[in-house]
């Protein structure tokens, strides 16, 4: 019931991410008419004037762009040096020596986002795919179990799922383009072929790059959903979801940056909460900035490392009192210091009582040997994995997102469940090994 729950609201979330981001046929119509001249080259003009036969999508996108208006064009972003690995010849679309690249990436849009590509660097969304590298039981999971180590499909799980979110290293074939295995993808961690990471175009779908886009939360809802991080179904269930999607399509959106305050919006989306300058914050591309807890690792511990590959990445103490800057906006000192001491009893709950526990009993079945070798055949392993991996995650978002369903439903009734199972096992297990 809860992965159908959870489907569903997927797919309307989806559904309306997408009214918003692709053209209507007026627009584009409207569209096809314009042609921007303003500070473009000839050459430039000539890949307006034939992409907008063979992609007319892309061109509207751009047309309807702050940098169609500045005079940023095509080649600012796709044109490359032709001895780069990722080049690829366009001599003869151009009728003169030239090369492109499919890839944008992004070191490309920090020649002018520079600050904006430092902090993302700095974040945690900067270890997207880096952090899954050395994780040998994921492959494991991906490769062997759910791709069955098939020896022609069984990339497909990655391709289709992890790298869609995480990102991958892109690699590039003989003649420049990107190979199938490893592109398209819009992943935030992707490595590109000129050793930067990142991808901008997560958030700011390309070719429109909408400010307005990237602030309402179905932009993060591409990733942070489902039963492991549910984080826009937490969104929808808390009293901030709720005015938004009463109210929300009546909002201002295109607002400056750090000109984007209460009034424009009635309740915070994600990038008001996480990225937004708001009061006497500056906004910020550092998405971990904020953040007390790390919510999603196996037991919550407080920020405390400058290592932007560590799970613990960030200043916690400081994380905290920027937040409670953001909520205080809104919300009195007395709302925000009891929301916050209900959400920091709620992870400490999970931590010292049920992963605690868990943990303890797995670690004294695997000394004695009485885990099996297969973790997704082993009763015991595969509930372990799900308290931690998905109730437990789910407990904490919840609660320190305002959302009660997913704090008691969807979180500690069904951890209280598998705590309960988790120990028949152990003790059953135990008896039949006479230890």
């Amino acid at each position: 019931m809860l992965a159908k729950h959870l489907n569903i609201r997927s797919l309307i979330f989806f559904s309306i991410f997408i009214s918003w981001c692709i053209p209507t046929q007026a627009e584009q119509k409207a569209n096809a008419g314009l042609f921007m001249k303003r500070n473009l080259s000839a050459v430039e003009q000539k890949c307006i004037s034939c992409h907008e036969d063979i992609s007319p999508g892309i061109v509207a996108d751009w047309k309807n762009s702050r940098h169609s208006h500045s005079g940023v064009s095509c080649l600012d972003c796709h044109q490359v040096d032709s001895g780069a690995d990722w080049a690829i010849d366009h001599n003869e679309q151009m009728g003169e020596p030239f090369s492109i690249s499919t890839l944008v990436s992004p070191k490309v849009c920090g020649r002018c986002h520079a600050n904006e590509k430092d902090e993302f660097d700095r974040s945690g969304h900067f270890r997207s795919y880096r952090q899954i590298i050395p994780k040998d039981s994921l492959h494991a999971l991906v490769n062997k179990h759910e791709g069955r180590n098939h020896p022609e499909f069984g990339g497909a799980p990655n391709e289709t799922g992890c790298m869609q979110c995480h990102g991958t290293k892109i690699e590039v074939d003989e003649n420049g383009h990107p190979t199938v295995e490893t592109w398209p993808n819009m992943g935030m961690g992707n490595i590109y072929p000129d050793g930067s990471t990142g991808n901008c175009g997560a958030c700011h779908t390309r070719h429109k790059f909408d400010i307005a886009e990237s602030r309402k939360p179905e932009a993060c809802a591409n990733c942070h959903l489902g039963p492991d991080h549910p984080d826009i179904e937490v969104y929808e269930n808390s009293k901030h979801g709720l005015i938004y999607h009463m109210e929300g399509h009546e909002w201002k959106w295109d607002s400056p940056t750090d000109a984007w305050e209460p009034g424009d919006y009635r309740a915070p989306t994600c990038a008001t909460c996480h990225m937004s300058g708001i009061g006497p914050l500056a906004s910020t591309h550092n998405i971990t900035r904020r953040l007390y807890w790390n919510l999603w690792a196996k037991s919550s511990g407080v920020r405390n490392s400058d290592d932007v590959l560590s799970p613990l990445l960030g200043d916690g103490p400081k994380g905290r009192e920027e937040m409670k800057t953001v909520c205080h906006q809104c919300h009195s000192t007395k709302h925000t210091e009891g929301f916050f001491a209900q959400g920091d009893k709620a992870v400490r709950l999970y931590n010292e009582v049920y992963y605690k526990e868990a943990k303890a009993m797995y670690d004294e079945l695997k000394e004695k040997g009485l885990l099996g070798d297969n973790p997704w055949i082993d009763e015991f392993q595969k509930t372990f994995y799900y308290l931690w991996h998905h109730q437990g995650r789910r407990a904490r978002h919840g609660a320190m997102m305002g959302a009660p369903d997913y704090a008691h439903w969807h979180g500690f009734f069904e951890l209280q469940q598998d705590l309960y199972k988790l120990e028949e096992i152990y003790k059953e297990r135990l008896k039949k090994a006479g230890k």
